[in-house]
């Protein structure tokens, strides 16, 4: 790998959900920013300005509300009932998920 791209792969924003923000299409199109960590300072700020253009993240909002980083790694609860849907984890992932939680 070269260390340009080695470089970019360092610095990829991961919204609070664990998705990769700057591998979808809605920050590569321009449509959103990306996501920051729920527990930063400028996270409450994102919250109030995604719920005045209608477009706020459950997921986001939750993190926010709780101050922490990132769901699967810092939350308690995770996977809880907002992942219980398909958004943004399909129902087989979340599975596996809870299946290797059990097993450590």
């Amino acid at each position: 790998m070269k260390p340009t791209r080695q470089k970019e792969v360092n610095k990829m924003q991961v919204g609070v959900c664990g998705i990769c923000c700057d591998a979808c299409g809605l920050k590569t199109k321009g449509i959103c920013q990306g996501c920051i960590a729920g527990d930063s300072p400028e996270a409450v700020k994102k919250v109030e300005f995604l719920k005045s253009i209608n477009a706020l993240c459950p997921v986001f909002d939750c993190a926010v509300k709780k101050k922490i980083a990132f769901c699967s790694r810092d939350c308690k609860e995770f996977p809880c009932q907002i992942f219980e849907g398909e958004y943004p984890y399909s129902k087989a992932y979340l599975g596996m998920y809870k299946s290797r939680m059990q097993q450590k």
